[in-house]
Formats: structure tokens, C-alpha cells, sequence
């Protein structure tokens, strides 16, 4: 007899958008001792099926995808299962892909460089409570956290909430009453990027639907209430 107690491998859904990248990091896991692959999702809606469905323990996310990228996935994932955590897997280390990502709730943050034994103990870290953040990702907060804060300036503000030039083009169409299709139609992109560019403002800003993205617009000066 023995007291060891054997811990059950950790049971993970993968999604990413590219059948090659989401392949081959299933089968890469697949030779990874403590982990369980049970499901692949091709997009965020599709994941947060799957995690209605399956109830994993992570989801390795990538940020990039179409009709819901990984940061809205994430947000929903971790409101409506918060028992399973979130491991974001991406391209991606900038701050404008890492911060929206930890605000939506991952504990976990590698890039697509990072090797099996980085991804299990990621794993393990968030299933214990810890953060799994890859070196370089612990070194960017670190130095984030360094900078000196900004002094005020006289010149103009630039977009609040680092929202970028595209994203508030988005919000003042939004704030005009356009659909997502008019706005496709107007910025000449599909209505998947409008959709992405809504998402990233609404995860920067924290906002939750149109109606609040109207009265940011107004409270942060970008849209003026007609003269009457």
C-alpha cells in the first residue's frame, strides 16, 4: 500500500482557428504525461461550447480567431465556467493582445514558441492557483510595471483606454447607430473584422453592449450631443 496520491491528468480543450497550428498542438499534447486532450474548437463561440459541454479543467486559447477571438471567448468562459481556467497560447506577446487577455481573466499567457514541458506547467500553475506565464511574458509585465507614469501634457490626448485609430473609428460608427454591416460597409472590411475590432474595444473599455459604447463615446468627448 502506499500514500501517494495519483493526480488525474488535467483535461484541456485547445482552440485556435488554424486546422494545421490546432492539430498539431493537440498531437504535441497528446505525448505530454498529464494532460487529456478533450476537445478542439476552431473559434471562440465554438469553445465555449465545448466548455459548456465538456467542463475541462483549461482551455489553451489563441487570441486571433474569427466570429469570437479568444479574449471574448475568455471573458465568457470564465463568467458562465469558472471552473475552468484559461491558458492563452498565441502568436502574440504585445500589449495591446497580452492586457485585454488578462483583464478577461487568463492566468496564463505562453506564445506559440513554447515547448511541452512550458505548457504543462502553465497548466499546472493555473490549476493550483498560480499564475502560468511564460519568462518573456513575466519579463513584459515586469518592465510595464516599471515604467514611470506618464506625465501630463498639454498636447491633445490620444484615444482613451489605448483604444487603437480603427477601434475608435469602430465606436464613433457605433455611437452614429451603424450596424455591423454598414460599418463593414463603410471601412471597406468584412463584418468579421468589425466584429474583432468591437470585441478588443469592448474588452479594453469594459463595456458590455452598444448602448454603453454610445454613452463612452459622449462621457469620453468623442462624440458631441448635437446644438439645439
Amino acid at each position: 500500500m502506499t500514500d501517494e496520491v495519483v493526480r488525474r491528468p488535467a483535461r484541456v480543450v485547445v482552440a485556435d482557428d488554424q486546422t494545421v497550428v490546432r492539430e498539431g498542438i493537440v498531437m504535441l499534447l497528446g505525448l505530454l504525461s498529464g494532460i487529456e486532450v478533450v476537445g478542439a474548437a476552431a473559434d471562440g463561440d465554438e469553445a465555449v461550447r465545448l466548455v459548456a459541454e465538456l467542463a475541462p479543467d483549461v482551455v489553451l486559447m489563441d487570441l486571433r480567431m474569427p466570429r469570437c477571438d479568444g479574449v471574448e471567448a475568455t471573458r465568457r468562459i470564465r463568467a458562465e465556467h469558472p471552473g475552468t481556467q484559461v491558458v492563452v497560447l498565441t502568436t502574440f506577446a504585445d500589449d495591446a493582445s497580452l492586457f485585454p487577455a488578462l483583464r478577461a481573466g487568463a492566468r496564463g499567457y505562453l506564445t506559440k514558441d513554447a515547448g511541452g514541458d512550458e505548457i504543462v506547467r502553465a497548466v499546472e500553475s493555473v490549476l493550483s492557483g498560480d499564475a502560468g506565464l511564460s519568462p518573456s511574458i513575466q519579463r513584459r509585465l515586469l518592465e510595464r510595471l516599471s515604467e514611470p507614469e506618464p506625465q501630463p501634457s498639454a498636447e491633445p490626448a490620444g484615444p482613451p483606454d489605448g483604444l487603437t485609430a480603427r477601434e475608435t473609428e469602430v465606436l464613433l460608427l457605433i455611437a452614429e447607430g451603424l450596424t455591423n454591416q454598414e460599418i463593414a460597409r463603410t471601412l471597406h472590411v468584412s463584418t468579421a473584422t468589425v466584429k474583432t475590432h468591437i470585441n478588443n474595444l469592448f474588452a479594453k473599455t469594459g463595456l458590455k453592449d452598444r448602448a454603453q459604447a454610445v454613452r463612452y463615446a459622449y462621457g469620453k468627448g468623442l462624440v458631441r450631443p448635437p446644438a439645439g
